[in-house]
């Protein structure tokens, strides 16, 4: 990212390591600095860094190590404060290698109920939202096996998600009345009950009784006829059953552009759509799109 990407992104920050950021802004030097407002200051002459003390001087590009954990998870911690704070108007995190966290005592299953808690809020509270240009998913379970996915539908579980997705729509996309698709568990959405049951009785009430209320939103539909391009003209974001009904429609249409939102959180935070890549660390072979979207997404959020 240029040096003269913008002051206003200043006001966003995000969590990462140093070497590795600096492995792939040569242009962009890193310039310490002790508190948020400085960053406006220096943004036009390089990447303004809130250094964590005591960090190892010499790390290994590609390697997840337990003793570098605890200054992932300080990083993040730290990112909250700010934002809770009031000194930063959005958090844009980097991958982490969850692996290396669970063996330096980590609890949460990921960076979202990570998040969540340091807000105050349950772990289930916060909901998952993806993005590229064109489409917004947001899968109403995340991390479970597939064979869990069942039981955890529950009319309860739509009206939080859809509630959440529905003001945040609102409040930080601009959108006055966002229209909402729903995608069916089962194949064909259940055919009438023919091929599953949770179409008819767990969606489709939930969404009656949110419609009630003054929400649009419509389904359940078939997964298979909801993402192609004619389709997405006429919902603002599809609310999936599970994961990967989300993400490889997504990521099929642009798999270098995502960008991961959590909303439901009292600040902004956005991630890019990929993980780690060990594989090929300090190779300067990773591609910076999903990060760079990741940020101008977030510096959208908080206008």
């Amino acid at each position: 990212m240029a040096c003269t990407a913008g002051r206003r992104l200043a006001t966003v920050l995000f969590t990462g390591i140093g070497a590795s950021i600096q492995a792939h802004s040569i242009a962009c030097p890193l310039i310490p600095i002790t508190a948020p407002h400085e960053a406006t200051a220096q943004f036009q002459h390089g990447l303004p860094v809130l250094e964590l003390p005591g960090f190892p001087e010499h790390v290994t590009p590609g390697t997840a190590l337990a003793s570098t954990a605890p200054f992932v998870i300080e990083a993040i911690t730290q990112a909250v404060a700010l934002a809770q704070q009031g000194l930063v108007r959005g958090i844009v995190t980097n991958p982490i290698q969850k692996s290396a966290l669970y063996a330096a005592g980590f609890q949460d299953p990921g960076h979202t109920e990570f998040l969540a808690r340091l807000a105050g809020k349950p772990p289930s509270y916060s909901v998952m939202m993806l993005a590229v240009p064109g489409l917004r998913v947001i899968p109403l379970t995340i991390h479970v096996p597939l064979k869990a996915v069942p039981a955890l539908i529950t009319e309860q579980a739509i009206r939080h998600v859809t509630l959440i997705a529905h003001q945040e729509l609102r409040d930080r996309f601009g959108i006055d009345r966002p229209r909402l698709a729903v995608a069916g568990l089962n194949p064909h959405a259940g055919e009438a009950g023919g091929i599953g049951q949770e179409e008819q009785s767990i969606i489709a009430p939930a969404l009656a009784t949110l419609k009630d209320e003054g929400i649009e939103i419509s389904g359940p539909y078939p997964a298979d006829t909801l993402f192609h391009e004619e389709a997405r003209t006429h919902y603002d974001a599809v609310l999936c059953m599970y994961h990967d009904q989300a993400l490889i429609p997504l990521k099929t249409i642009d798999f270098h552009r995502g960008v991961n939102i959590t909303l439901g959180l009292p600040f902004v935070r956005t991630s890019p759509d990929h993980g780690t890549a060990l594989n090929i660390a300090g190779q300067n072979r990773a591609r910076p799109d999903s990060l760079i979207a990741a940020i101008h997404m977030a510096a959208e959020m908080t206008r």
